[in-house]
């Protein structure tokens, strides 16, 4: 079957294209264990764009992508946040984009295999029409249930589903990690019982909470923290200015501060780090994709004995001196991933949130005419909107709600 999308291609000139192709239907597993399934038919309704699709036209540039293409294929069709409609069911859907021939696809083994759909082996959402498996069409929350048109500022909230489970599974590791590494510290403090030190250790380790970067991902992982450690003193990091739009959204509704870093140095940085929280910090999650954060965390000593360094920036190389890293305990955690169980609970906590307010929409004539401009010039450019999505079938979008 052919559909018009938008598509990567291994292209130095034109690594991002939009025109007619052909669809393809393999059969895919959701998890190991499973059976394989061929798709069903869905129709992309509103789609979010992501760093990793800037970053996958980059690599096609660089002629770069064939790992990333679907099987047999000499291209990939971009996209992995958003919500399409499922004519076979009549209903809304948000796509589990990851899966494969694994036990769990958030920490895949050797002999295991994955694909992301959009990002890595399987067509994505920029499409009139595809096919995704079954069991990774998620539903929407109960009370939405039945609906034909789709409310524009729900829409708004579940593009941002992906990032959000990404949040939700970051929270996870670090309070998993954060309970190993200092119950047995809090055990000779408190000469308590295993089970109180490990309860009191997993929330110590947001005691102090530094956010370098404000993107969708810091800012969730900021709201993830907010909502199951209500104590906890939170510090985003940035070079935006403290008047914008994002930064009030941070203050506002996840209680937490916010430093302006423009034209400061790195001493100058770690020294007003240190000044707001009277000390260390106990918790340092790189989101900027600059190597600056890894600089902060601990060449200029911002990260706290016992603490860890929860690295979600793609790019940026970590490097630190053995001795004190051994000594101080410090931990480096990397998992850039989320299961079924954390979308579903991302798209439950997002339709009930005020995230709609951080999404800006494009037009899709507009987009469509020069996909690669508008990526540069329009959609991560200086200045552009924290998020920016698109209406990709108006026929199922109620713009007035």
């Amino acid at each position: 079957m052919k559909t018009n999308a938008t598509y990567f291609v291994n292209d130095e000139k034109a690594p991002l294209r939009y025109g007619e192709i052909n669809l393809i239907n393999p059969e895919r597993k959701r998890l190991r264990g499973e059976a394989a399934k061929p798709g069903v038919e869905a129709i992309p309704v509103f789609c979010g764009f992501c760093g990793t699709d800037l970053e996958l036209m980059r690599m096609g540039a660089r002629k770069e992508l064939f790992p990333k293409f679907p099987a047999g294929q000499e291209r990939l069709i971009n996209g992995h946040e958003g919500v399409v409609w499922v004519p076979g069911e009549n209903r809304f859907a948000i796509v589990l984009i990851r899966g494969g021939d694994s036990y769990d696809p958030t920490r895949f083994t050797e002999d295991e295999t994955y694909f992301e759909y959009g990002c890595d082996g399987a067509d994505g959402l920029f499409a009139d029409k595809n096919y995704f498996n079954p069991d990774m069409l998620l539903r929407l929350p109960e009370k939405y249930a039945g609906i034909t048109k789709l409310p524009l500022s729900l829409a708004k909230r579940l593009v941002f589903s992906d990032p959000y489970a990404c949040a939700i599974f970051q929270h996870e590791r670090m309070c998993d990690i954060g309970e190993a590494q200092n119950f047995r510290v809090v055990l000779a403090r408190e000469k308590c019982g295993e089970q109180r030190a490990r309860e009191i250790a997993k929330n110590e380790t947001f005691k102090n909470t530094v956010i370098y970067g404000l993107g969708t991902t810091g800012l969730f992982i900021g709201d993830q923290i907010r909502r199951n450690h209500p104590d906890a003193k939170i510090l985003f990091v940035a070079r935006s200015s403290g008047e914008s739009d994002k930064v009030r959204f941070v203050k506002e509704n996840l209680n937490a501060d916010y430093l302006c870093v423009f034209g400061l140095d790195e001493p100058q940085i770690a020294a007003k780090i240190k000044e707001y929280f009277g000390g260390a910090a106990s918790v340092f999650v790189g989101t900027s994709g600059n190597e600056v954060e890894h600089r902060i965390a601990f060449e200029q000593g911002v990260l706290g004995c016992n603490g860890i360094y929860d690295s979600f920036s793609l790019g940026p190389h970590i490097t630190f001196d053995t001795m004190p890293f051994g000594f101080k305990n410090h931990v480096i955690l990397s998992s850039i991933n989320f299961t079924q169980k954390h979308m579903e609970e991302a798209i439950g906590i997002l339709s009930e949130s005020r995230f709609d307010e951080l999404t800006e929409l494009i037009g899709k004539a507009e987009f469509i005419a020069d996909p690669m401009d508008a990526y540069i010039n329009k959609i991560y450019c200086k200045g552009a909107p924290l998020k920016t999505a698109v209406i990709w079938n108006s026929e199922y979008i109620d713009e007035v709600k």
